[in-house]
């Protein structure tokens, strides 16, 4: 199966299990074609499909709840319950019971495509290297998270760049275009269950952000609360893309929650599953954070080890698999990582090029 028809089953798939907004899904089409590092992002259920074909040593391994759509970008800041600046992984859309290693080879993956794309300066050698010193020296730690308070003042400065400004984000967020058609109930409550206060009236808009779930219902409410602007948003979430590429074997449930629940992590109260419904509040702090939005890095060593040691954190969810992980990366060749993400990034690139052609026909 190619890379047309694979999109082409997994959106008959998906559309039997959630509403499609079509222009949104034509959107993330276009996208696809417009570079290699998005074209990863929005297709994780084609990645689901071929990495047990290109990289069969790699997938055999200990099974964990792991991200699944894991890359340089799916990392991002909230406050926990004390109102500390947290940093880790930010979507779970994806989690699924899955070889712990699918993550860091995906990870290692878009940062050796980050590296092709020039958001990235160092080799990828050292890129998986450093993703994979910091994956073991978490789990021999037991998990720590990551809170940018007393520790971590490098990456506090470097999450909290000027396109975090407040004044932007809140002008971005009040020319979201007002969603005119009717919002599911289910949505609706997901929103209001998160407001400070019942009965507060509020604009509904529609949000365009992502790539894996570009395409889905994607609500967003915005109003103003004893002195300044807020939002909460709503996501519609379906079982994991790698169940449909297993061909319906695996966790058929929605596991966001699951995997929240059980990571070492401090979490963000205002980040919940409500039925079908991811809810969550959006602020200036509290989002995904870009590479391309970020200044220039200067330890980008020290970052991916970061991105490392916050899988491990996830992983460590699952104690009795998690145990297995340590011996099981010892018995590996040094340069699994690589060799296993170079393989992969290869194929991505044979199947961007022939998405690319889809659109000059």
């Amino acid at each position: 199966m190619n890379i047309k028809k694979a999109t082409e089953h997994y959106e008959r798939w998906l559309a039997k299990r959630i509403a499609l907004l079509k222009s949104d899904l034509n959107r993330k089409h276009q996208s696809m074609r417009e570079g290699f590092f998005p074209f990863l992002r929005a297709t994780f259920y084609r990645w689901s499909q071929l990495w047990p074909q290109v990289c069969p040593a790699a997938a055999e391994a200990p099974v964990v709840l792991a991200v699944g759509d894991l890359h340089v970008e799916n990392f991002g800041t909230w406050r926990d319950i004390e109102g500390r600046l947290i940093w880790g992984i930010n979507d779970f859309d994806e989690v699924n019971y899955m070889p712990y290693t699918i993550d860091l080879v995906r990870l290692a993956t878009s940062a050796h495509l980050a590296i092709k794309a020039d958001h990235l300066t160092l080799g990828t050698k050292d890129a998986c290297n450093s993703i994979l010193k910091g994956y073991k020296d978490g789990l021999s730690s037991g998990g720590r998270p990551i809170v940018l308070g007393e520790h971590h003042h490098w990456l506090r400065e470097l999450a909290l760049s000027e396109a975090r400004n407040p004044f932007k984000f809140w002008e971005k967020m009040q020319a979201l275009p007002t969603w005119r058609q009717p919002v599911p109930k289910s949505a609706r409550k997901g929103l209001e269950h998160l407001m400070p206060e019942a009965g507060l009236k509020y604009r509904t808009a529609h949000r365009i952000a992502g790539l894996g779930s570009l395409g889905r219902e994607r609500y967003v409410a915005i109003t103003d609360w004893r002195g300044g602007k807020m939002a909460r948003e709503a996501k519609a979430l379906v079982t994991s893309a790698y169940v449909w590429a297993l061909n319906g074997k695996g966790t058929k449930g929605i596991l966001y929650q699951e995997i929240l629940d059980r990571a070492v992590r401090c979490r963000d109260p205002f980040v919940q599953l409500r039925g079908r419904w991811i809810v969550r509040r959006l602020a200036p702090d509290c989002c995904r954070v870009e590479l391309s939005s970020l200044p220039t890095l200067q330890d980008e060593l020290r970052l991916l080890y970061e991105m490392g040691w916050e899988t491990a954190n996830v992983h460590l969810g699952s104690k009795k698999a998690a145990k297995g992980i340590l011996p099981d990366l010892r018995k590996r060749p040094a340069t699994w990582l690589h060799e296993a993400s170079e393989a992969m990034a290869k194929a991505t690139l044979e199947d961007w090029k022939e998405w690319q052609a889809t659109g000059r026909r």
